[in-house]
């Protein structure tokens, strides 16, 4: 039996100093509340999509879906040179929450 809450909407956001991102997947959850897995690998639970939001958003993050080339540039990278982690589970997905984009080409 699986213990995972249904969704109705996941996002993608990140946060970035240098050449380093930081990944955070922002999940809503039917029931109205929401989640975030960030990248210590913690799922922190919130009231709402709106209090999850203001969170990421206070700690620097920016939603993915919303950067466009210039903003990626503005922050030292290309959106070319970014994915959003993979993973069969949280446990797989983990290791690539921060991600190391090396140096400038």
């Amino acid at each position: 039996m699986s213990t995972e809450v249904a969704h109705v909407d996941e996002q993608w956001w990140l946060a970035s100093l240098g050449r380093t991102v930081v990944w955070a997947r922002l999940r809503v959850r039917e029931a109205g509340t929401a989640e975030v897995f960030d990248s210590d690998g913690n799922t922190l639970v919130y009231d709402s999509e709106d209090t999850a939001r203001a969170m990421l958003m206070d700690a620097d993050f920016v939603a993915f879906d919303g950067l466009d080339e210039e903003d990626a540039l503005g922050r030292g990278f290309s959106l070319a040179e970014l994915a959003p982690p993979a993973g069969a589970d949280e446990a797989s997905m983990r290791p690539r929450m921060v991600q190391s984009l090396g140096a400038k080409a």
